[in-house]
């Protein structure tokens, strides 16, 4: 493990997330909006946002998943990250998140609902800090986890990258 990533999952008491690498809720916000006043993709109210601590380290990847939520992802320090999104007109679009603007890395970058995406790292022997900010606030019920065979059937174009992060 990177010494650096070592340092952050202690001081910042990151847990290992489902998806992939460490995270840890830093913000959730005290008001709801009542189911009645959300989109039918939703089951029960939500808060109106959260936001996480996230890190990537070494090979670990934040494997194929979607939200029902937009969500924005922050650099902090790092690697570069690679996010793949696969759109809804079955596009796959990689965006990079770092702090190498000349590179034409970027800050930060929403996610659209409803897309399938992944992330890894680009220097594979460092980490990433990253924070994620999601409206209306994160749920696991509305987080879904890609099944590969399912992935593979609907976007076999994308064979490499959905076999590598998933």
């Amino acid at each position: 493990m990177h010494e650096k990533a070592k340092y952050y999952i202690d001081k910042l008491k990151l847990l290992q997330h489902p998806e992939g690498g460490y995270y840890r809720e830093i913000y959730r916000s005290g008001e709801f909006i009542d189911v009645e006043g959300l989109p039918k993709r939703y089951g029960n109210k939500r808060v109106f946002s959260t936001s996480i601590y996230f890190l990537l380290d070494g090979r670990q990847v934040s494997k194929f998943h979607k939200l029902k939520s937009d969500e924005v992802w922050h650099f902090y320090d790092g690697s570069s990250i690679k996010i793949y999104i696969i759109d809804k007109n079955k596009n796959l679009n990689e965006i990079i998140l770092g702090r190498d603007l000349s590179k034409g890395d970027i800050f930060q970058f929403t996610i659209t609902k409803n897309n399938w995406f992944a992330a890894e790292l680009i220097e594979k022997n460092s980490f990433a800090l990253i924070g994620c900010s999601v409206s209306p606030g994160f749920d696991f019920e509305d987080f879904e986890l890609a099944d590969r065979n399912m992935l593979l059937k609907n976007f076999p174009q994308f064979e490499n990258v959905i076999t590598r992060l998933t």
